[in-house]
Formats: structure tokens, sequence, C-alpha cells
């Protein structure tokens, strides 16, 4: 990550790699969802704001962007599921993370 250029996009001194124009952006801590550009620097987010210069732009047509969701406790043995069936049943929900506690697999190892 080029530090520099993600604080100059995010002053608005330089433009940003892809701004992501017109989301809705859900702010977890406050529960308000405000209208907002972000501001990408690779796969680093610059800043969330009014962000009128990028070299690309993906319109979001008022699309919702939130953070992905964290479950902090699942045992993914007793879903009967491979760790990657897994992840392709809970990340279309938006469950980016897992800590995972294995104690059962005791219970369902053939």
């Amino acid at each position: 990550m080029d530090r520099e250029k993600v604080l100059a996009v995010a002053r608005g001194d330089a433009p940003a790699d892809v701004v992501l124009r017109r989301g809705r952006v859900v702010n977890v801590f406050t529960g308000e969802v405000i209208s907002a550009d972000i501001a990408l620097v690779g796969d680093t987010i610059a800043g969330i704001g009014s962000y009128p210069q990028g070299h690309g732009v993906i319109d979001l047509q008022g699309a919702y962007v939130l953070p992905g969701f964290i479950d902090a406790h699942v045992h993914i043995e007793s879903s009967l599921c491979t760790p990657a069936e897994f992840a392709r049943a809970v990340l279309p929900c938006g469950v980016t993370t897992v800590i995972t506690d294995p104690h059962e697999i005791a219970n369902v190892h053939a």
C-alpha cells in the first residue's frame, strides 16, 4: 500500500484509482445511512464523502454499502459442510469472517 498516495486521495489532493459513486453507506456504529462516494486506492478505502476525481468511476445507483459481518462463534462441522462449502453458503449473506470452534469435530468425524 502506498500510504502517501492514500493520504493524498483522502485529502482530495490526488484522484482515486476508483470512485464508487452514489452509494448509501451504513454506519454500523451509529445506525445512520449516508449518501456518499467511496474513494479507493488499490484495495484500500482512502475516504468516504465527496470525491469528484477518479481514474475509474462505478455508479452504485444508491446501493447499500456496509462492512462484512463477523460470525464470532461457529461450529462449521455442525453445518455438515466442508469449510469451502460453508464459505459459499455464508458469503452471499455478507459474512466475511468466522471464528471457528472445532470442538465438535469428533462428533461428526467418520
